[in-house]
């Protein structure tokens, strides 16, 4: 790739910075609602999960699973998690009740295990009895890296009660996110007793891993299933290209073959932005914002927000609302941004709040109530 390209490249996100960063001044000043702290002193949350009986659990970082009752924070964590590999960003990750968890107690926990030398994303299923997890089970093991970067670890359950599981690129072996021997640089669907759905996309195929639902990912940080059905996935893209994904089964999302962004050093990653058989994202973002959780608005306390996608943003210190239009996103309004805080996580409420996790060692779980 020659200089001038290079160089028309980096113009174009320049550009495209100074434009998001009006857009993100002007729609700053419209507020609908009020934000209150609930809990600080979260030591680096990742996910939040609303119990029946009205707790919160939050997954510390660190490796800690800790309950939020009545607005406050126990101090007694819940025990029965297992070893878990902690460095930077390798962690403690997501946390998922299952369907039918009223009945069985059942959830399942993503985190970073085993070594700095060979270390990879898990899957347990265990059950929650008061303040033990009992009846643990490794469900799901991924691709080995020996880097604690990129494991991506967010999951969500189709409607077919089978689970998808995202697994970063590991940041160094970014061109096994190509590879379909590869569980690097994907999207994930097993049975939540770990064997394989006999009709992902891959099964039967000579050299190809059969738990793989979608490839060419670099980092999916957040996962859903909308309301009527439509399977929501962004991801971290290098400097600039973050993007929003509507996924299909079996399909090519590019990484690295193609990319919206550069690397951090300056240096094309691929000259191309689209490809012959590899998806377009739906929207993306340059530069970076770092999107985190994410979370369908379907409420009834903010009904003007039913169907929009909320986006927590770790680089962008906001959180994005998007309003779609037959899967366009048509808005971007940014939200937060006078906080000035790392966001992890967004969710909703079985009530219809929204609920905020910050990303520090001082962490809090923010609540966002309509405006008086």
């Amino acid at each position: 790739m020659n200089n001038n390209t290079l160089t028309i490249k980096k113009l174009y996100m320049s550009f495209f910075m100074l434009i998001t960063s009006a857009i993100t001044c002007a729609e700053t000043q419209n507020k609908e609602y009020n934000v209150s702290t609930i809990v600080e002193n979260l030591k680096y949350p990742w996910s939040i999960a609303f119990l029946p009986n009205n707790d919160m659990l939050v997954t510390e970082r660190i490796g800690a699973l800790r309950i939020i009752r009545d607005g406050k924070l126990l101090e007694k964590a819940i025990s029965g998690l297992p070893d878990i590999y902690v460095d930077g960003p390798a962690c403690l990750f997501d946390i998922l009740l299952d369907p039918n968890f009223e009945k069985n107690q059942k959830l399942y926990i993503s985190y970073s295990a085993g070594t700095a030398s060979n270390n990879f994303v898990a899957v347990m299923s265990a059950t929650l009895q008061g303040m033990t997890l009992q009846q643990t089970k490794v469900i799901f093991t991924g691709s080995s890296r020996n880097t604690p970067h990129h494991h991506g670890a967010r999951m969500t359950f189709l409607p077919d009660g089978t689970l998808l599981i995202t697994a970063g690129d590991g940041f160094n072996f970014r061109e096994q996110a190509q590879s379909l021997e590869s569980m690097l640089g994907k999207v994930l669907r097993i049975n939540t007793d770990g064997s394989i759905p006999k009709d992902n996309p891959f099964v039967g195929q000579n050299n190809v891993r059969p738990e793989i639902y979608s490839y060419g990912h670099r980092n999916p940080q957040a996962i859903l299933v909308s309301k009527t059905g439509e399977v929501w996935l962004h991801e971290h893209g290098p400097q600039g290209g973050d993007e929003l994904n509507l996924l299909k089964s079996g399909l090519n999302y590019g990484w690295p073959a193609i990319s919206y962004g550069i690397d951090y050093s300056g240096a094309l990653i691929s000259p191309f932005t689209q490809a012959k058989g590899m998806q377009q994202p739906v929207t993306y973002w340059i530069p970076s914002i770092a999107p985190a959780g994410m979370t369908e608005y379907q409420g009834d306390i903010f009904p003007q927000w039913r169907g929009n996608l909320f986006i927590a943003a770790l680089a962008g210190k906001s959180v994005r609302r998007l309003s779609l239009v037959d899967n366009s996103v048509v808005k971007e309004e940014t939200m937060l941004v006078e906080r000035q805080q790392r966001i992890r996580d967004i969710r909703t409420s079985p009530d219809g709040y929204l609920y905020v996790l910050t990303d520090s060692k001082q962490g809090q779980l923010l609540k966002l109530s309509p405006a008086l």
